[in-house]
């Protein structure tokens, strides 16, 4: 409990010192302000809001009718099928596995624990086509298992379980990072107490642990699901680019586009861009939801302590 009220202390002390940061640069010249500004202003607009309206007036460029046609052909809807198919199976598997490494490194001391946490930042650090090609290795019918797979009728590569390993790779990091510095925060204090106290493992998670972290295994969950929606570099090296069978709404923007079919690619590009938007807005609710978590966890241990 000391530990936690340092750590709101702590919190409290950060963000005055944010609050004098901001006092501080209000005094700038106006000039100096304005200059920020806009080049700010003018970065976004031109990496991000430009590209969108141009997606967007791309896909509707021959009409609602057109745009209509492009995302319900067979392809495209087996492309978005596959695509949400793989978030769904990759998203679940990478928050269970970021909730068991944060417990174990944030709750834990044990031999190898930086070694552990590093192992978890390398697919930052590797290219996602690499990631793609070591799984062709490794799984592909010329690989270390290909023969053993053939043999036994399995089919990884070039197949939907491919792609879901090469997601889940690229997208691995996403919940562990935001959950170890939170769980390392907080410490185990909470967790003694309730079993001291009698609860069972599970009561203790469910009750005690879960509550503690549910903004940050959402937010998480949300970068997550992003990526491995609109991961291509790992998933076109697996998948073979089957048309209806293992192209996902990334490889089939690729493919309408290198066919000149340029309607139908923005068309395509459009929903992926509506799924980011829609990823970016659960991401800003969940940050806004947690400040406010923190702000009355800090207001009511001022309270206490007064």
């Amino acid at each position: 409990m000391l530990e936690k009220t340092a750590s709101t202390k702590g919190t409290t002390d950060r963000r005055a010192a944010n609050r004098g940061i901001a006092a501080a640069a209000v005094t700038e010249p106006r000039w100096v302000q304005a200059v920020l500004i806009s080049t700010a202003m003018s970065f976004l607009g031109l990496f991000l809001v430009l590209p969108l309206v141009v997606v967007f007036s791309g896909a509707l460029r021959e009409g609602v009718r057109s745009y209509m046609q492009a995302i319900t052909d067979p392809v495209a809807r087996a492309a978005i099928r596959l695509t949400l198919t793989v978030a769904a199976v990759a998203v679940p598997l990478n928050v269970a596995f970021g909730l068991a490494a944060a417990w174990a490194i944030g709750k834990f001391r044990f031999h190898g624990r930086e070694v552990l946490t590093t192992l978890i930042e390398v697919p930052f650090s590797v290219s996602p086509v690499v990631a793609g090609l070591m799984y062709v290795l490794v799984f592909g019918r010329q690989g270390w298992l290909g023969g053993w797979l053939e043999a036994h009728g399995l089919r990884i590569i070039f197949a939907t379980p491919g792609i879901i390993l090469a997601t889940i790779f690229v997208t691995l990091p996403f919940v562990a990072r935001e959950l170890i510095p939170l769980m390392r925060e907080q410490g185990t204090e909470e967790e003694e107490a309730a079993i001291t106290l009698g609860a069972d493992g599970w009561t203790t998670f469910r009750r005690v642990t879960l509550p503690n972290i549910r903004w940050g295994l959402l937010y998480g969950a949300v970068l997550c699901a992003a990526r491995a929606m609109g991961e291509f570099g790992a998933v076109s090296v697996v998948s073979g680019h089957i048309r209806g069978v293992t192209n996902t709404m990334t490889l089939h923007v690729e493919i309408l586009y290198n066919e000149y079919q340029g309607t139908a690619a923005f068309a395509v590009a459009s929903l992926l861009s509506l799924l980011a938007l829609l990823t970016l807005a659960a991401k800003s609710v969940i940050e806004w939801r947690t400040a406010r978590a923190d702000d009355r966890s800090a207001e009511a241990q001022g309270k206490e302590e007064a």
